[in-house]
């Protein structure tokens, strides 16, 4: 059984991340959805949050799970028993930083290849935090985040704009 690890921080998921996930599906055995629960970056949702949105998405793929994880990634995916930690790439802007991880994970797990999957063409320019700005500026994300995300980052950004205001 052939077991990917698709870890991320997905603040939130988008169109692009599911559909790596549902293609990744058609490949693998099991495929497991990690998110990162201490990103270096700022967040807006919380993990669970995060968590449930992506599983919101993925209710019927059966060998696809959404679980949450803390430290290296190369240690959960050992937990999980993957054999392949799995990323996404678009047009060039992601290769540098993803070469540099895949560099030193190697060095930590040999055992575990990185495998790349190209994101489809009419996600290359999409990323969480491009959506994100968006919102807050007043846009419109449909068709790039599922209803109920764009709906909880309506909320989110709300609520933070009304704490800020305090």
């Amino acid at each position: 059984m052939i077991v990917a690890l698709y870890p991320g921080t997905f603040d939130p998921v988008t169109n692009g991340h599911l559909d790596l996930v549902h293609r990744a599906a058609k490949v693998f055995d099991r495929v497991v959805v990690a998110v990162y629960d201490r990103p270096a970056k700022p967040v807006l949702f919380t993990t669970q949050e995060r968590a449930e949105m992506f599983r919101r998405c993925v209710p019927e793929l059966s060998n696809v799970s959404v679980e949450t994880f803390k430290g290296l990634v190369i240690t959960y995916a050992r937990k999980v028993g993957a054999q392949v930690m799995l990323r996404g790439l678009r047009a060039g802007q992601d290769f540098e930083y993803e070469w540099d991880m895949a560099l030193m994970n190697k060095h930590m797990a040999p055992e575990i290849e990185s495998l790349y999957m190209m994101s489809s063409v009419e996600w290359q320019f999409l990323s969480a935090s491009r959506v994100k700005e968006v919102i807050k500026l007043g846009g419109a994300t449909l068709g790039l985040v599922p209803a109920h995300v764009e709906r909880a980052l309506r909320a989110k950004l709300r609520q933070t704009t009304r704490v800020g205001k305090g």
